[in-house]
């Protein structure tokens, strides 16, 4: 995996370092908030080790802003905090799993090897449809590596109908689907929704379109190669 380590203490930062490379593992360092943080911004990395204080800007504003950005790199924080509250306020953050000051090294490898393992199941559940990339375990979607905010219905709509382009799914289908009904009743609620996300995804370039099939349904267009 490619790992950043973000820690402000020397001797821990090269024993995790050195730990991490020896079993493996591409490996980037730094030893200050701000410095930490603009590797996380400009480099794709599998894991991000992040100590909850450091000088600058502190590892719990670090993680507040890489997920403002959508930027969903598994997060496992280093602390000495081991109070439930300071670990509700990392998990509620974003933070992916903790690892609480002493460890021992066996421990960070089994945490690591952990994250990996985790990391390559969801690399099982992402689908691509153009450039859209959609995560089905955390129910993300991405459209050329930006975030695209979507609800609750419209992912369920946009999972559906990435499903299979090209295919008509018909309103009970849809229905059925996002909004668990088993018959049509008439409403406009499935065009409302459709709607709102063929918007969505116009915004941007390269994403696939939503099509009406007049009185049969929708499906999404398949993107020629």
């Amino acid at each position: 995996m490619k790992i950043l380590i973000i820690e402000d203490e020397y001797k821990l930062r090269n024993l995790i370092n050195s730990t991490l490379t020896r079993e493996g593992h591409d490996v980037d360092t730094a030893a200050g908030g701000e410095e930490g943080f603009e590797l996380a911004l400009n480099n794709a990395y599998d894991l991000i080790m992040l100590d909850w204080m450091l000088p600058k800007k502190d590892g719990l504003s670090i993680l507040e802003d890489l997920r403002d950005r959508g930027i969903s790199t598994l997060v496992m924080m280093i602390t000495a905090k081991s109070d439930l509250d300071d670990k509700l306020a990392g998990l509620d953050m974003g933070a992916d799993d903790y690892l609480i000051k002493p460890f021992h090294v066996d421990e960070l490898v089994a945490r690591v090897k952990a994250m990996a393992r985790r990391l390559n199941l969801e690399a099982t559940h992402l689908r691509h449809v153009g450039n859209l990339e959609i995560n089905l375990i955390k129910h993300h979607v991405q459209a050329n590596g930006n975030p695209l905010e979507v609800t609750g219905r419209d992912f369920h709509l946009l999972e559906l109908l990435s499903r299979a382009p090209g295919q008509i799914f018909t309103r009970t289908q849809i229905l059925s689907h996002v909004w668990q009904i088993s018959y049509d009743p008439q409403t406009n609620v499935v065009d409302v929704y459709v709607n709102r996300l063929r918007k969505k995804l116009a915004e941007f370039e390269g994403s696939p379109l939503i099509e009406n099939v007049r009185g049969v349904g929708y499906r999404l267009k398949p993107m020629e190669p």
